[in-house]
């Protein structure tokens, strides 16, 4: 079966349920199609042209494409935004639901009428991280195809440009949340002595003590998350992703951020950039990684003890320079 035949039927199988965005596959198809026509039409014309020396200025070149610049990259862009902002909200909700209790987990379920079951959460997990890979798949074949009948790089430009605008979903933070949920639930099941037969594919590994969430996926995708901090460069602490996609401990982003603790990273700047890419305003929508805190906790106890004293002496430091700051400030010294 062909990839957009099965993609079409997985959609509108989710679909039925949920009003869920997706890749626009046929349409995109369609625009390319024509592109094709234009294309074979423009190439009889220009070897009639060359056979009596005369150019055609009015051929598509392999870096501009006037069909594809007004509908294909627009269309296909805004369809992205859609899908991951899709998955990053259901993520989010589905995430505080698991690691909230009480009163608050009651309230979560109310609001969003969501089932707190054990099997309904493992589920919903599986279907959202399915969504996402489909859907990268998706966008990753249709460019491919961009690229084959333009004969250029301009698909493989526009994914780079997807990353940078945060559209990309592989990209996303909540994906690494959901990766650490699932081992955390595998490891539980475990301990419980019930076996947890979902994404074994997924794990944490260590290579030469530096750890990293894997998950090899269908469609030879294969996901591999650097989990040392390349400011401390030990493991991350108390992790953060910032809108980048890059993982920091919470302490040395505020540093890099030039923000206290107290203040946090909302309280960053536009200007500061990340110390990886670059990139600025990067810190402000940045998102604790909760799953994959506790899974670290779990993976590395000793170090996690060890981590756990310095970094209670470190923030008491910083938040006691903090209030002394403010004090001789507001004291006009």
């Amino acid at each position: 079966m062909k990839f957009c035949k099965k993609y079409e039927e997985y959609m509108e199988g989710q679909c039925q349920n949920k009003k869920l965005p997706r890749v626009g596959l046929k349409k995109l198809k369609k625009i390319l199609k024509k592109c094709r026509k234009c294309h074979q039409s423009r190439s009889v014309v220009g070897l009639s042209a060359d056979n009596n020396n005369v150019h055609d200025s009015s051929s598509c070149s392999q870096h501009q494409c006037s069909v594809c610049d007004g509908s294909f990259f627009p269309s296909l862009l805004k369809e992205m935004s859609e899908v991951v902002g899709s998955f990053n909200k259901r993520a989010q909700k589905l995430l505080e639901l698991h690691l909230s209790s009480g009163f608050r987990k009651y309230l979560i379920l109310l609001k969003e009428k969501i089932q707190g079951n054990h099997i309904a959460l493992v589920q919903e997990g599986k279907d959202l991280v399915t969504y996402a890979i489909i859907n990268a798949i998706a966008v990753r074949k249709i460019l491919k195809k961009y690229d084959k009948i333009h004969y250029s790089k301009q698909g493989q430009a526009f994914k780079s440009q997807a990353q940078s605008m945060h559209v990309e979903i592989l990209q996303s933070p909540w994906l690494c949340e959901l990766m650490a949920f699932h081992i955390n639930l595998r490891e539980n099941k475990a301990k419980n002595g019930k076996a947890l037969a979902l994404f074994d594919g997924c794990l944490l590994v260590f290579n030469e003590g530096k750890p990293s969430l894997t998950c090899e996926l269908f469609d030879s995708i294969k996901l591999d998350i650097d989990l040392t901090c390349s400011i401390c460069l030990d493991t991350v602490f108390d992790p953060v992703s910032l809108t980048c996609g890059h993982i920091f401990c919470y302490i040395c982003a505020c540093k890099v951020a030039s923000v206290t603790i107290v203040d946090g990273l909302q309280a960053a700047n536009h200007k500061e950039k990340c110390p990886l890419c670059r990139e600025k305003g990067v810190y402000e929508s940045a998102v604790h990684l909760e799953e994959l805190n506790i899974l670290l906790s779990r993976s590395c106890p000793e170090y996690w003890k060890e981590r756990l004293q310095t970094e209670r002496v470190e923030r008491l430091r910083l938040a006691k320079e903090h209030w002394e700051s403010q004090c001789r400030a507001f004291m006009g010294v």
